[in-house]
């Protein structure tokens, strides 16, 4: 049993900042987590608090180590602080993925900014939609750039870049979007986080260190002569100066590293070759063609190469698709001819691809011609060509019609019978998941597998979710998960789960489309159809990444679908595994490969304009052997040996850290549980019943079942019950409770006799007694820490140490009144326990002024180093020119023509009188390097100023029975 100091103590530990040296700095997100957290994300989350946080770092641990989970210990840390001003900046695809990691992992709540909302958010008279008081915003690279001026406005805590190598090249002028988000995102705290820092050239280090810090390095220019060249121009010395510089913003952890914590699976990759019938090859032939041509009337100029890649998908995927797709074409030609609008019927044919809007903002990107106005003079008068058109795409469509059945949808029922033997080999569960690019597809493959015997093991997941079977399923979901946790109250949100559970327990296949292929685990699943593969292999990676993930106990099958007639299919497929090495090996693509694409968009590019432009089979030969070559000149990954030497330590150390940070980890954990745990027990009381057993309780007035995420995670199954937190409103509530109480002194006899663990330190104190104070003692220097400090003694006057007064908190105990004697007893203590509660106090000082006499040192270097690189610049500069004249005074020697001679000495005299202005202006340019060098001191050096508050929190009277 628990008293009122216990439960007070308990309540400031538990919400206490630690300094970033030790776990405790992460101790509210750690015990908020419904993850099990891996020792390389909780060591990645410290560095970066440890960067320092007012700047940022840049994590860039291997591909498949979960960085967004290192972000997330990170916000939710912040979040727990009441530092709740956090943008996430991510590629489109990744929008809706952060929202659901967010929720599920960390209970923090998101929104998504974009278009839309944010028009609405404005209409409704919220000037600066950006500014949320309790959402986490979450936002594309292009709104984000588009919406610059906004972020400037927001004082952000901390701004996260998600997939950040798309920025790495933002010292090219070329790279618009990189450099107008570095002057937004300008001073405010930042992590980027990317697999690939460094891809061809240390420039692209610089890049992404200028968003972090502009003044590790002097300017670009510098960095260029002294750095760009590579390691091999480099001297010793400047290659370790450049990794010292690089040491305090950049961490990265490769996957080798972490096998301990981490096991892998395999993948293994299974080919279905399938051949078009020939009524199937002749739609396919004269629908691409018809694609290739310049001028169609059916797809809006402005859009033209989206919806070719659209119409492509669905062509490649059924004929049951692209039959409505065409009927879509045709009507939109009707509605053109008749004058009315345009625009329903080109939704209806982006409607029947999923996550479309993911790539539309990266498809717009080039400068395509916008039309102009759809209905207007010039289409009047090419009234006879577009009634051509309209008769040409009928055909098609009859012809699409007139196909029943598919070769594809036959060889399908082939593959799963190989893949599911597959798996019986594995010992996995018999369970797959098909991906398509079309709705239609997967409506038709769900009508052709029930009458080949699969009927009642099928569900469907798309975007909409909207079926009547979908929507018995959510609803009996709905009914099961109506006392726990697992309801969020997001009805897509809860609709997803609600699929991913039905598949785990009910159906043996999952159809899927692109919108299953993020933010769902189905590490239960070891199967993978691709059914239609996308171009794109950053897709590709993440389909097969819904199942080929931490957790799976299975290797992995992929099956993908190849059409023996289409050379070009062929040929994609040869890359995406031969080249970027998609389907097989332990880790699947590796960041060499993916890293090298800058965006998987550019690739899915260079395959349509393949397809759009290549009429013949050797136009497509040649042209995918040109891609290839190109490829190859990308992945060979010229800097991967520099990226090794500069960014990478030595396994047996990385291990060893890691190790370490497991077992503090793990009693950081147990800690905390174990004081919310008696806090709660304590402080609620009178609200609940607790079953210590099962570290669970029930609210008295509604009956709803509380239970400690720890014991959650370990009964997977436990169904109706609500995931207790520290973040919990009740938990919240309960603390604030325990810290408001004023407590006076007493007599707390702790009592060893119940301990059902066995401490000898403790147990030397049976029989003796004393007093004991808790103070608060707050710092704010170059971070903040609150400090718990025990000044104890015994009835001898012996001290009692700080570890040892936080071991008798851990005794079950109970309030005694004290006694006349007792009082009299702590006037004769009270100057000792006031002596022991300085040298206490000292001692924390001091090794806080040792901290930040190394933040100091560190940073005094850094400003010295930026300073030397800028005037070493304008020495350098000044050398040039004395070569340069040199140069021309040669050459000026050599010349025997008048008139070139005298052009030359005029040449000479204006670089000399150049040369004499940079000579004056030298030491000017230098004292203002030394002028900012100390301005920004000034700034460091008010960060450090130390400020102290004490607070006394209770004092008693102990004794241990």
């Amino acid at each position: 049993m628990s008293t009122a100091y216990h439960s007070q103590y308990f309540a400031y530990e538990l919400t206490k900042q630690s300094a970033s040296n030790t776990v405790g700095r992460l101790s509210q997100s750690l015990i908020n987590a419904t993850v099990d957290l891996n020792p390389h994300q909780v060591e990645a989350a410290l560095f970066a608090f440890q960067a320092p946080l007012e700047r940022g770092a840049i994590l860039a641990d291997e591909v498949g180590l979960g960085k967004t989970i290192e972000a997330g210990l990170i916000i939710s840390q912040l979040w727990a602080e009441r530092k709740r001003k956090i943008l996430i900046i991510v590629p489109p695809p990744l929008r809706k993925q952060w929202n659901r990691e967010l929720i599920e992992k960390f209970y923090i709540p998101s929104i998504i900014m974009e278009s839309k909302n944010y028009n609405e958010l404005v209409r409704e008279g919220q000037a600066f939609p950006f500014e949320q008081r309790d959402n986490v915003v979450i936002t594309s690279l292009q709104f984000a750039r588009n919406k610059s001026a906004d972020l400037k406005r927001t004082q952000w805590d901390l701004i996260i870049i998600d997939e950040a190598h798309r920025l790495r090249n933002v010292y090219k002028k070329s790279n618009k979007i990189a450099r107008i988000l570095r002057e937004a995102t300008e001073g405010f705290p930042k992590i980027l986080l990317t697999a690939t820092p460094l891809q061809n050239s240390l420039m692209e280090l610089y890049g992404l260190v200028s968003f972090i810090d502009p003044r590790l390095f002097g300017d670009e220019t510098t960095f260029r002569k002294q750095f760009g060249h590579g390691t091999k121009e480099m001297t010793k010395y400047d290659f370790l100066d450049l990794k010292d510089r690089l040491r305090p913003v950049c961490h990265r952890t490769l996957r080798r590293q972490v096998t301990e914590y981490v096991p892998y699976t395999k993948r293994i990759p299974l080919v279905q070759e399938f051949t078009s019938s020939a009524l199937e090859w002749e739609l396919y032939e004269k629908v691409s063609n018809y694609l290739q041509r310049e001028d169609i009337f059916a797809l809006p100029k402005s859009q033209r190469n989206l919806m070719t890649l659209v119409v492509r998908k669905i062509l490649a995927s059924s004929s049951f698709a692209i039959s409505d797709t065409l009927l879509s074409l045709i009507k939109r030609l009707d509605a053109s001819l008749e004058e009315v609008g345009l625009a329903e019927e080109i939704e209806n044919i982006y409607n029947d691809i999923d996550e479309l809007d993911s790539t539309v903002e990266e498809w717009t990107e080039e400068n395509e011609d916008a039309d102009q106005n759809e209905d207007d003079d010039d289409r009047a008068t090419e009234r006879e060509e577009l009634l051509r058109e309209r008769e040409e795409l009928l055909s098609y469509y009859n012809l699409a019609s007139s196909i029943t059945e598919n070769e594809k949808g036959k060889a399908l029922l082939i593959a799963l019978t190989n893949g599911f033997e597959k798996l019986r080999e594995l010992g996995a569960n018999d369970k797959v998941v098909i991906f398509t690019e079309s709705r239609r597809t997967q409506a038709y493959l769900k009508e052709m597998l029930e009458q080949n015997g699969y009927h009642g093991k099928i569900v469907v997941f798309n975007g909409t979710n909207n079926s009547p079977e979908i929507k018995e399923i959510y609803q009996e979901w709905l009914e099961k998960h109506q006392d726990d946790d697992q309801i969020t109250g997001s009805k897509t949100a809860d609709t997803r789960a609600a699929l991913v559970e039905y598949f785990r327990n009910e159906a043996s296949i999952m159809i899927a489309t692109e919108s299953a292929a993020e933010g769902i685990n189905l590490q239960f699943c070891s199967l993978v159809v691709n059914y239609d593969l996308p171009w794109n292999p950053q897709r590709i990676e993440q389909r097969i990444g819904r199942c080929h993930r931490y957790g799976q106990k299975h290797d992995v099958v992929v099956i993908n679908f190849l059409n023996r007639k289409n050379a070009a299919d062929r040929r994609v497929y040869e890359l995406l595994d031969q080249k970027f090495s998609l389907f097989e090996g332990v880790f699947g693509s590796s960041d060499e490969v993916l890293g090298s694409l800058e965006s998987g968009v550019d690739f899915e590019k260079r395959i349509q304009k393949i397809y759009q432009s290549c009429r013949s089979a050797d136009e497509i030969q040649e042209a995918f052997n040109q891609l290839q070559v190109e490829l190859d000149e990308q992945i060979q990954c010229r800097m991967k040996e520099t990226r090794k030497n500069l960014l990478e330590n030595f396994d047996d150390e990385v291990r060893e850290k890691l190790r370490t940070h497991y077992e503090q980890t793990t009693l950081q954990l147990n800690k905390m549980e174990r004081y919310l745990w008696a806090m709660s027990v304590y402080e609620g009381s009178a609200q609940a019943h607790f079953d210590s057993g099962q570290l669970s309780f029930r609210l008295l007035n509604s009956n709803d079942k509380y239970q400690l995420i720890s014991q959650m995670k370990k009964n997977a199954s436990s169904d109706h019950v609500h995931h207790y937190r520290l973040g919990h409103p009740l938990a919240i509530n309960w603390i604030e409770q325990a810290k408001s109480r004023k407590l006076p002194k007493k007599l707390i006899q702790f009592r060893y006799s119940d301990y059902e663990g066995r401490v000898s330190l403790l147990q030397n104190l049976i029989g003796n007694n004393g007093w004991l104070s808790l103070d608060l003692l707050q710092v704010k220097s170059a971070e903040d820490e609150e400090h718990l400090i025990f000044s104890a003694i015994d009835s001898n006057g012996n001290q009692i140490d700080q570890e040892l007064c936080e071991k008798l908190f851990d005794l079950p105990a109970s309030e005694l009144e004290l006694v006349e004697d007792d009082e009299s007893g702590f006037a004769y203590f009270g100057n000792q326990i006031s002596e022991i509660n300085k040298q206490q106090e000292s001692a924390i000082l001091w090794g806080i002024q040792e901290r930040t006499n190394e933040f100091l040192d560190r940073e005094l270097e850094r400003l010295d180093k930026w300073s030397k690189d800028l005037k070493d610049k304008l020495e350098t500069d000044l050398k040039d020119l004395d070569a340069e004249i040199t140069q021309l005074q040669k050459e000026a020697r050599m010349v025997r023509q008048i008139a070139e001679k005298l052009e030359l000495n005029k040449t000479i005299r204006e670089r000399e009188k150049q040369r004499s202005e940079m000579r004056r202006s030298l030491f000017d340019a230098q004292d203002e390097i030394d002028r900012q060098k100390e301005q920004l001191f000034v700034e460091v050096e008010k960060k450090l100023e130390q400020k102290i508050s004490r607070q006394h929190l209770f004092l008693i009277r102990w004794e241990v029975v």
